[in-house]
């Protein structure tokens, strides 16, 4: 599968783990140099901003996000490709979403997870088939995988939906694990219409 572009949800924070923020880096110039479109929250602090100014160190492409009233509690990002200000939240998902051939998760807080599990639902319900992954940098989100295996093994999550979720601690390894992704074919649970 190739992917053209790929949406990151990360924290707007940079938390304490430095090599979180230079992963996030990694990234960036890793999508960068593969010819990979960014797409992300438009930031240009915490984890986010590392992500994006590891893909324009390498002049890649990179496509923020961002709803109006957040332009500057999460101090925009004035140097990117393209800056796209939507109403709302939901509005700005649906349009990452919409730019984006997959999507990726790095470390976070609460924001990082709603959308992430945002769009492992929408893949859940049949509205997409793109791949999703997390970069599980230093076993960031391994107590969270543990939850979900626990969920799975209470019958409130199905395996192959589980299994939906790529996961790896190495930029490369994601990458390729996300290029040979194939999707389960699951019914429909509601019309792509009524999101």
């Amino acid at each position: 599968m190739r992917l053209n572009s790929i949406v990151v949800f990360c924290g707007s924070s940079e938390g304490n783990d430095l090599r979180i923020l230079k992963v996030a880096e990694d990234l960036g110039s890793t999508l960068a140099e593969r010819g990979i479109t960014l797409v992300y929250g438009a930031a240009k602090i915490g984890v986010m901003g590392k992500v994006a100014e590891g893909a324009l160190k390498f002049r890649g492409e990179v496509i923020g996000v961002i709803p109006d009233f957040l332009k500057i509690k999460e101090v925009f990002h004035t140097g990117l490709s393209k800056l796209i200000v939507t109403e709302d939240m939901h509005e700005r998902k649906l349009k990452m979403h919409g730019l984006s051939d997959g999507i990726i998760a790095l470390p976070g807080g609460y924001g990082t997870l709603e959308e992430l599990f945002e769009m492992i639902t929408w893949a859940q319900i049949g509205l997409h088939q793109k791949p999703i992954g997390i970069l599980n940098i230093n076993g960031f989100y391994d107590d969270l995988l543990a939850m979900l295996l626990k969920m799975v093994g209470q019958g409130f999550l199905k395996k192959e939906n589980y299994d939906m979720l790529l996961v790896d601690d190495s930029v490369d390894g994601l990458l390729q694990q996300m290029e040979n992704y194939k999707a389960v074919v699951l019914p429909k649970w509601i019309d792509k219409d009524r999101l």
